[in-house]
């Protein structure tokens, strides 16, 4: 019996990273529980940047033809948009998003960011 998968199950490592090198994430990206808490962790941050970067990798993980295949869009479009800019459509991002099999959620925040 197979119990459903709950990303706020997983447990929150707070970790120092600011030593460490760059590694490639797409390596370990090799279940859709793995991309679910990856892409969930990029979104903490706030940062446009820094969730392209994150779809970057799953992308090197699942091959990019294939991805953008799965998406609906062609490979030069995927890339433009994993480059990432204040222009990026929010319906594309959908679009990854669902090729993935995941989905933007919102819940509150715990508390709210200083203004």
């Amino acid at each position: 019996m197979s119990e459903k998968f709950d990303p706020e199950d997983m447990p929150i490592l707070d970790l120092d990273l600011s030593n460490t090198k760059r590694f490639e994430a797409s390596r370990f990206l090799d279940s859709p529980e793995t991309i679910a808490a990856f892409l969930a962790e990029a979104m903490k941050a706030n940062d446009a940047q820094i969730l392209m970067h994150a779809l970057g990798e799953v992308a090197k993980a699942r091959g990019v033809n294939q991805f953008a295949q799965d998406a609906g869009v062609n490979r030069e479009s995927l890339y433009k948009t994993l480059k990432g800019g204040d222009k990026t459509r929010f319906a594309t991002v959908q679009k990854l998003m669902l090729a993935l099999g995941v989905e933007l959620t919102v819940k509150p925040l715990e508390k709210m960011p200083a203004t």
